[in-house]
């Protein structure tokens, strides 16, 4: 059976995965091959962690039809869980790069999974405009809470304070999290095969709940909700089925940009970086999937490409946002797009007939 001929779901399933492996392969050929720079290879695993955030951003703003922008709030509950929890196995002995970083992706996800639950049950009784304010406060909320957490640990385990660092009275411990200065001494474990197994992982568990009854419960939520009430959905349910999953998926995500770092601050998590993460998904497509992760790579991607041009840099990529933006509403692109489009459906080869009827 060919390509053209499996379903309109499964192409579009089959081309997302395609797209993350074969950038994949050719990153590492071309790394292999010493033509990416120094700069651009350190970005390989901060572009994993914003292609997972904005796909599942997307699950929220696309699938769901719901405004969020506290998606950075529960980014930086992963990244500063998993700081936490690896420096615990690294104090038990664990030397396994892979089982610290694995450990710390788990319990980061889970912990903001929790987190976005508890979130969600009052914030999906909210829509529109209510949603979107209240979940930016949760977001500000988590970071000016991360500026007053003290954490550390020795032999004796975990010692908190929300004071300073020397309340904490540890004996020949280590700081973990140092208040407004944030995580310090994190082990750089994050790898881009690791980002690529997040982003594989984030992008799997989006299409299958995307594809699944709970998935369509979701959509059908976002286009009619009183349709979809009248019929017996849940809607407050589904909407925090895909707000709990998201959020736990943008947790891993964090863990995976804060283990690139040898620190990483609460700032960082900011307002800021929501609507970073929004813009990837808007100019990705709402609901595309494969579209999130093409704009979250490529425009993390090209500030580091204008470099060179440093005084324009930031005013080209403006630029290119608004084209992006614009372009495709125009009539010349529309007709462009169904032309190409139109081509390509002809060059496929049409089923045969039922019945085995030869042509006259």
């Amino acid at each position: 059976m060919g390509f053209m001929h499996l379903k309109p779901q499964t192409r579009s399933t089959v081309i997302t995965y395609a797209i993350v492996i074969v950038a994949f392969i050719v990153v590492t050929l071309l790394d292999g091959m010493g033509l990416i720079s120094n700069s651009l290879s350190g970005q390989l695993v901060p572009i994993c962690a914003y292609v997972s955030l904005a796909v599942s951003l997307n699950l929220v703003v696309g699938v769901s039809g719901e405004l969020s922008l506290g998606h950075a709030g529960f980014m930086s509950v992963g990244a500063f869980t998993g700081v936490i929890v690896a420096g615990c196995l690294a104090r038990m002995g664990v030397e396994s790069e892979l089982l610290l970083f694995a450990g710390s992706a788990v319990v980061g996800a889970v912990v903001a999974g929790i987190i976005g639950f508890l979130v969600g049950i009052p914030v999906m009784r909210l829509r529109g405009d209510y949603l979107a304010i209240v979940t930016l406060a949760f977001g500000e909320i988590i970071k000016n809470l991360l500026n007053n957490f003290y954490i550390g640990v020795d032999d004796a385990g975990l010692h908190f304070s929300m004071t300073d660092s020397s309340s904490l009275g540890m004996s020949q411990g280590t700081i973990l999290i140092n208040g407004p200065k944030g995580a310090v001494g994190i082990d750089k474990i994050s790898t881009f095969v690791l980002g690529v197994v997040v982003v594989l992982i984030t992008v799997a568990v989006v299409l299958n709940l995307m594809h699944s009854r709970d998935g369509r419960a979701i959509m059908a939520v976002r286009d009619n909700r009183i349709a979809a009430e009248s019929v017996g959905i849940n809607t407050t349910k589904y909407r925090l089925i895909a707000f709990t999953v998201a959020s736990a998926l943008a947790g891993m995500a964090g863990v995976l940009y804060a283990m690139n770092y040898s620190t990483v601050i609460p700032s960082q998590f900011d307002f800021n970086q929501s609507i970073l993460i929004l813009v990837y998904v808007v100019l990705g497509g709402m609901g595309n999937i494969s579209g999130s992760i093409i704009s979250a790579a490529f425009l993390t991607v090209l500030p580091e490409v204008l470099r060179p041009i440093n005084n324009y840099r930031m005013l080209i990529y403006a630029v290119v946002l608004i084209l992006v933006m614009v372009v495709p509403h125009t009539k010349v692109y529309q007709r462009a797009a169904d032309a190409l489009r139109e081509r390509f459906h002809k060059a496929a080869p049409k089923p045969a007939a039922e019945g085995g009827e030869a042509d006259e």
